[in-house]
């Protein structure tokens, strides 16, 4: 009877527990000491025949499995501290928005802070933190114009995909061209290349990439500039929203992207 029901939980065990739910099955290390772990008893956890793994320092997985998105993002905030803001792709693709596939987990820190960036999380010490940033899921997120902007400085995606980012958040009425030109003044200069000229070519109305490449073509091409994503009304009738328009001379260009439809089947019809 004895062997068949086994280990009693203990109080540290329970309290571990406890954390582990709150936390998508992460602890740090100061968590589970003060929950009443020995050291001995978190060594042998942490072993390489243990239950737990580390996964970043002083942060510790219980279990051996790969981790999701939302335990990449608890372990990143766990490690940068209390008040640390995630920004950049990670911020985004929290907000509903396409972003690019990014690795790291970008976390904002008051200048003040000494902690470095190590694994997946990227530490970024600003005098800049942002004064309203929205909580969800016990962690603070970075306004979109500041996500935005962080992510076009990061160096890791390409001006391409910053155009589709700007372009995006400003579709889905995540930010304002204004607050995204607020922030890039704001802002350092190093790396905001790329996130001036989608801004511009997005005040000038572009949409996508294949839009910004149509607009860099008639700027070479010595054309005058069109309008770009003009609401073309008969009277009451609309009658169609071109990519391109001239105006003067009653001529109306599209272009489509392949990425904007389902097959490239559809992309051929078109």
């Amino acid at each position: 009877m004895l062997r068949g029901m086994g280990r009693v939980p203990s109080a540290a065990d329970r309290a571990v527990r406890a954390v582990l739910r709150q936390q998508g099955g992460l602890v740090t290390r100061s968590q589970a000491l003060a929950a009443g772990l020995t050291e001995g008893a978190l060594r042998r956890r942490v072993s390489p025949d243990g239950p737990w793994r580390v996964v970043l320092p002083g942060i510790y997985l219980t279990h051996h499995g790969d981790l999701t998105g939302g335990q990449r993002e608890i372990a990143a905030v766990l490690y940068a501290g209390r008040g640390c803001v995630i920004t950049g792709p990670a911020a985004l693709l929290r907000m509903g928005l396409r972003v690019p596939l990014s690795e790291p987990v970008d976390v904002l820190i008051p200048a003040t802070t000494r902690r470095l960036s190590t694994g997946f999380v990227q530490v970024h010490r600003t005098t800049r933190m942002p004064g309203s940033p929205s909580s969800l899921d016990g962690m603070l997120w970075a306004p979109p114009a500041r996500a935005v902007a962080d992510a076009a400085r990061s160096g890791v995606i390409a001006q391409r995909e910053v155009r589709t980012l700007v372009a995006e958040a400003v579709q889905h009425r995540a930010c304002t061209v204004e607050q995204l030109a607020a922030e890039l003044r704001a802002g350092s200069t190093q790396g905001s290349g790329a996130l001036r000229a989608a801004l511009e070519e997005v005040a000038a109305g572009v949409r996508s990439v294949a839009e910004g490449d149509l607009r860099k073509l008639i700027t070479r091409s010595g054309l005058p500039e069109p309008m770009y994503n003009p609401r073309l009304i008969a009277g009451e009738a609309f009658l169609a929203q071109p990519d391109a328009w001239w105006p003067d001379a009653g001529v109306a260009c599209e272009v489509d992207s392949r990425e904007w439809h389902l097959s490239p089947d559809g992309w051929e019809r078109t």
